[in-house]
């Protein structure tokens, strides 16, 4: 799948003002500074689509995008912010909860880890959070161009280790790297192909 276009709709917290449409969605979500806006620029070719900031914590909405016309790309805000107030947090963790559980326009969600560190605890907790809830997500493993190859196989492996201790199977997942646009074709073509087989589910 190719983008042709993306387009930035609306930013809210509260869910039932979400963009009141019948199309596919999917929700990118990660910790703070997990390289998640650079991720979804480097998927639609746009330098500037998601705003990215030094400072971790900076998405705290959920945003919505429209790809092609006929798909939806939310940028929400991540889990284990830095420098927010734990009020906030609060706040964040319920719209995070209510939009997952709630927008039944959302076909799948991607959870954003980096790869160069061994598998963290709030990456599992959110993730086992997701499996309990029914929440269908793919792992995209970020910053791959940081790593050498063998390392990426032996970091993977690593999640695949402790994810079986819990899991059936272990979710997809995709290698990236924004900066060098890998796994671009491979993340747009698992959407495209979604989309391909929703088709007539869904109706605008």
């Amino acid at each position: 799948m190719k983008i042709k276009s993306a387009e930035f709709v609306i930013s809210n917290s509260d869910v039932a003002k979400c963009p009141n449409t019948n199309i596919p969605e999917y929700a990118f979500i990660g910790r703070s500074n997990v390289g998640k806006s650079s991720l979804i620029n480097m998927l639609t070719g746009r330098k500037s689509l998601a705003k990215t900031s030094g400072r971790p914590g900076k998405t705290q909405l959920i945003n919505h995008f429209v790809i092609n016309d006929n798909w939806h790309l939310v940028d929400l805000p991540g889990y284990g912010y830095a420098r927010v107030s734990k009020s906030a947090k609060k706040t964040f963790q319920k719209f995070i909860t209510d939009y997952f559980i709630n927008r039944h326009q959302l076909v799948s969600a991607f959870v954003l880890v980096d790869i160069r560190h061994e598998p963290q605890p709030i990456d599992l907790e959110f993730m086992q959070w997701m499996g309990e809830n029914q929440i269908p997500f793919s792992i995209i493993f970020t910053k791959a161009d940081k790593l050498k190859p063998k390392a990426i196989e032996r970091h993977v492996s690593q999640y695949e280790k402790v994810m079986l201790q819990k899991w059936e199977n272990m979710p997809d997942f995709f290698i990236t790297s924004s900066t060098k646009s890998i796994g671009k074709e491979e993340l747009l073509n698992y959407i495209g192909q979604i989309n391909e087989e929703l088709k007539g589910s869904f109706t605008k």
